[in-house]
């Protein structure tokens, strides 16, 4: 998954309003911060880590 440095495109869908706090801080870290506000970003498992945290409020593309 992680193995080729190719780039991820992750979409935020859902509002973190009532969600923990730390999620709301991963969206911040991800550099989202409003719903469909989009970012490419390096794939590294760091990134990896942070989307599985958040997968339920984000919608992810792979990039080759």
């Amino acid at each position: 998954m992680a193995d080729k440095k190719g780039t991820v495109t992750v979409t935020q869908i859902k509002s973190p309003i009532g969600r923990q706090g730390a999620q709301r801080e991963t969206l911040k870290g991800l550099g989202l911060n409003k719903i469909n506000r989009t970012r490419t970003l390096e794939d590294t498992s760091a990134v990896r880590g942070m989307i599985d945290k958040v997968k339920h409020l984000v919608r992810v593309e792979e990039q080759a």
